[in-house]
């Protein structure tokens, strides 16, 4: 067998070890450490059978490989009644966007909403990521991400800032290409990244304890996983971490 090959790669916000095995020895093992100061959390609400979105859509591209920032694109499913079903909306992501809705009291859900650190941010057209405040630092409990195969673990801190924390997962595409044929975006060529393809809540637990929690990804496949830490309600974020194996 040949021996463990150790080395390090560019990962966002903190840094990331990787482990090769000769093949067929074992699977492939990275993780990813938390930095000194959480990165912003953009969460964008979008579909593709909404003629507004593509801009959005755009403006979030932008923000691909910028350290300090996780962006976040759920693609939400109340357009799909106008002839366009989006391939990448679920009802768990639409979910996702009232629960929000609630926690700031807004009358409606609308396409397209960016929410920055969770909060409704309107500003973002021509912002850069320099324009993007990251989360405070304070009572941010720090994170560990490790992936064995197509297993992923979160390993968390204790804090003494919060009685309850939750959190959640979330796998993200990149590069991808949709040729919309009916609604208002028919005969469009629409480009995504940072596509939210699952999302998966964590139950709460008590912040004064340490805290694992695992994910089985859908296929083996080099994929970028997210966790994010958040109050008990999963609306504000207080800590984010990405993960992304080298092919």
């Amino acid at each position: 067998m040949r021996p463990i090959v150790r080395h390090a790669t560019r990962a966002l916000f903190g840094g990331c070890i990787c482990l090769g095995l000769a093949a067929g020895a074992a699977a492939q093992t990275c993780e990813a450490s938390s930095g000194a100061r959480p990165p912003a959390v953009v969460e964008l609400y979008t579909s593709e059978g909404c003629s507004s979105c593509p801009p959005a859509d755009r403006w979030l591209s932008t923000l691909k490989h910028q350290d300090g920032v996780l962006a976040l694109s759920f693609h939400v499913n109340y357009w799909n009644h106008l002839g366009w079903r989006d391939p990448f909306a679920t009802t768990e992501t639409t979910a996702r966007q009232y629960r929000l809705k609630e926690a700031l009291g807004g009358k409606y859900v609308y396409t397209p909403q960016v929410v920055l650190n969770g909060r409704d941010h309107r500003a973002w057209p021509g912002q850069t990521s320099s324009h993007l405040a990251p989360l405070p630092s304070h009572g941010a409990p720090a994170l560990r991400l490790r992936r064995e195969g197509t297993e992923v673990t979160a390993h968390l801190t204790a804090t003494a800032a919060h009685t309850q924390l939750a959190g959640y997962w979330a796998v993200l595409q990149d590069g991808i290409v949709s040729k919309v044929t009916r609604g208002e975006n028919a005969g469009e060529a629409l480009r995504h990244d940072h596509v939210v393809s699952l999302y998966q809540p964590v139950e709460p637990w008590a912040g004064k304890a340490g805290h694992s929690t695992r994910l089985t990804l859908p296929a083996e496949r080099t994929a970028r996983v997210a966790f994010v830490v958040t109050t008990p309600d999963l609306t504000r974020p207080l800590q984010a971490l990405v993960l992304q194996c080298p092919s």
